[in-house]
């Protein structure tokens, strides 16, 4: 390779791909490559790419356009993740240039694959062991956020929803032992590390395959280990969400007071096209539960407006759930065909005006709500978390229990570190954001 064992890594979609990417990067450097800041840098250029929207995947391939003039410099190109696995070699078709498709199932093997690229081979698949069984661990995790350790404790998908391409991306769902885990957690807690994020597709659906213990009793045993003041879930679904998550979160003091359980639609009948395997009256059980809990839960979720066959009034269903949940915060979203999911074979009905319309509708709704909200905390004395400086405004950014965002000053002359903790009193609130100063 051109200019020797030197690397660029790029990471799109969530925050499972972000951590796929430092079990990579680990890999990368055990195998005595050095991570660079450019594609121009590079020798070997890789982009770690997710496929559950169409706009994420269209990046991809314009990034590699723009890059692929590289490629005569020596540069070789891998692409790894969701669109990698559902795209197969077609990539090969559609970007020649390319030598390395892996998908996430497949990171286990990247030693060999890359031993292959060095040897001089110019087309190398890694796409056999999405159906294995098999998570991709690694004890050369290169973890990039300075403040946050993640831990993958479920990979794939088993739920099949209409519009969803994970499972297909991903494959079923495939859970780390509970043993291993907490192994990590300890780990991590020695690399000085406070907070700890588990994730998974669905997270809430962990089945710990040496039957020691549910998903609430592993959060609570993370929450226990020496050292972590923070822990941290995402996402949940709501057919696997129980109550004993949210007596967990009552239970264990540095488990956050917020909960991700995206809803998608408020309308039963969306609900069961989207094959989401609850009803409207199932949701709002589990949403009783968290806010019947003795600490206050911040609650957020995901919605799509514009599914195929969405009318006005299953619009309307979502809407009156709004009001009656009082969501924290809310990503919505238009619906978008993705090959090979049963949704697209359905008549997409609404039009693309009438989708960004109701998104329109849904997001201003949203955003009074969060005033509201927001404006609660107003004098309220907050643990908040930093996580960096906006200097252009002279304010540290950092981030409560709750993951609501905290901007505010501080009188000390020393600015604190991400990952420290300070007192912060709210003096002010915006429907996205606290304000504050430190106390």
């Amino acid at each position: 390779m051109a200019t020797g064992k030197t690397f660029y890594l790029k990471t799109f979609g969530c925050q499972m791909n972000a951590h796929d990417s430092e079990k990579v990067i680990g890999t990368l450097e055990q195998q005595g490559y050095r991570q660079v800041e450019s594609e121009e840098e590079a020798g070997l250029i890789l982009y770690n790419t997710c496929s559950v929207r169409d706009k994420a995947e269209q990046k991809v391939f314009n990034r590699l356009n723009d890059a692929k003039k590289l490629f005569k410099t020596g540069a070789r190109f891998g692409v790894l993740g969701c669109v990698a696995q559902q795209q197969g070699e077609k990539i090969f078709e559609r970007a020649p240039f390319v030598s390395l498709v892996s998908g996430s199932a497949s990171y286990r093997n990247l030693p060999k694959m890359l031993a292959r690229l060095e040897a001089g081979e110019r087309r190398i698949t890694g796409l056999d062991g999405c159906q294995s069984g098999e998570t991709f661990e690694t004890g050369f995790t290169a973890r990039q956020n300075p403040y946050r350790g993640y831990i993958t404790i479920i990979e794939g998908c088993d739920n099949f929803c209409s519009y969803c391409v994970v499972p297909y991306a991903r494959g079923r769902e495939r859970s780390r032992g509970s043993a291993s885990v907490l192994a990590e957690a300890r780990r991590i807690a020695d690399l000085g590390y406070t907070e700890i994020q588990l994730l998974g597709q669905n997270v809430n659906s962990y089945r710990d395959p040496e039957g020691k213990r549910s998903f609430a009793e592993l959060l609570a045993a993370v929450g226990e280990v020496a050292g972590i003041r923070r822990v941290r879930f995402m996402t949940s679904h709501p057919r696997d969400f129980t109550r004993e998550i949210v007596q967990a979160i009552d239970a264990v003091p540095t488990l956050c007071d917020h909960v991700h359980l995206p809803v998608q639609s408020g309308s039963s009948r969306i609900l069961q096209l989207m094959n989401r395997g609850y009803t409207r009256e199932d949701y709002l059980e589990r949403v009783s539960w968290i806010k019947a809990a003795r600490r206050p839960i911040a609650l957020s979720t995901d919605i799509i407006v514009g599914f195929p066959g969405e009318t006005p009034s299953d619009f309307n269903a979502t809407m009156e759930l709004l009001a009656q949940v009082e969501y924290d915060s809310l990503f919505g979203y238009k619906y978008s065909s993705r090959p090979d999911t049963p949704a697209s074979t359905m008549a997409d009905s609404v039009s693309e005006s009438e989708k960004a319309a109701r998104l329109q509708v849904l997001l201003d709704r949203q955003r009074e709500s969060q005033r509201i909200s927001y404006s609660k905390q107003l004098g309220q004395i907050l643990e908040v978390m930093v996580e960096g400086v906006n200097p252009a405004r002279e304010q540290i950014i950092g981030r409560s229990s709750q993951n609501k965002p905290v901007n505010f000053t501080c009188a000390q002359p020393i600015t604190p570190a991400p990952g420290s903790y300070l007192q912060v009193k709210i003096t002010a609130t915006h429907p996205n954001s606290l304000a504050g100063e430190a106390v």
